[in-house]
């Protein structure tokens, strides 16, 4: 894969969340400059641009992941299939496919735009706060995940049903409900009515 400025300017921070840049973005989603990510995340968070993942398998079931225990922000959480923040200037398009391939092992057979959801949603237990603009992406995948233990602890496979059980008994990311209402539209017309989502 060629390196990008994008890249270059990532591989260069070391990866530590004070030095990573994020696009701050207005309401209607226009973006206004950047801020190192940990900065963008303290209360009260300043709104930037984010994205989420929904990825199904043939059977119409959702690929969930959970964070990894080291993650600074909502660690050990499950969460959709991947989210994340583009790089200053990164289509957000690009920059779901690529964490999805990060954090994963897997490119989706087929990735498709799903609308956009603002929010504001504190994290209790980090007291970080998400102030994002977030594109939402649905699709598919045929390949098994491969996780980079840094950034995923485990991932589960399942239907509506399971997702609803797990939910009730396991924490979740504070966003999670947000975008996944947001989705359900997208979702249903990937998966069919069968599917139940």
């Amino acid at each position: 894969m060629p390196i990008t400025p994008a890249d270059a300017a990532h591989d260069a921070s070391n990866g530590t969340a004070d030095a990573i840049l994020l696009e701050l973005v207005d309401e209607k989603g226009v973006t206004i400059g950047t801020a190192e990510k940990l900065t963008a995340h303290q209360p009260p968070g300043r709104l930037h641009r984010a994205f989420s993942v929904f990825l199904f398998d043939e059977r119409g079931r959702l690929l969930l992941q959970q964070r990894a225990l080291g993650k600074y922000h909502s660690p050990g959480v499950w969460s959709n299939t991947c989210c994340g923040h583009p790089y200053p200037g990164e289509a957000p398009f690009a920059a779901a496919a690529r964490r999805t391939y990060e954090e994963l092992g897997v490119s989706p057979s087929l990735l498709a735009e799903a609308g956009t959801v603002r929010y504001n949603h504190p994290d209790p237990a980090s007291g970080l706060v998400e102030q994002e603009y977030n594109h939402l992406f649905v699709g598919l995948v045929q390949a098994a995940p491969e996780p980079d233990a840094e950034e995923v602890a485990a991932t589960a496979w399942v239907t509506p049903a399971e997702l609803a059980e797990r939910h009730a008994k396991d924490p979740f990311s504070a966003w999670f409900m947000t975008v996944l209402d947001a989705a359900r539209p997208a979702i249903r017309e990937l998966t069919g009515p069968s599917a139940g989502w």
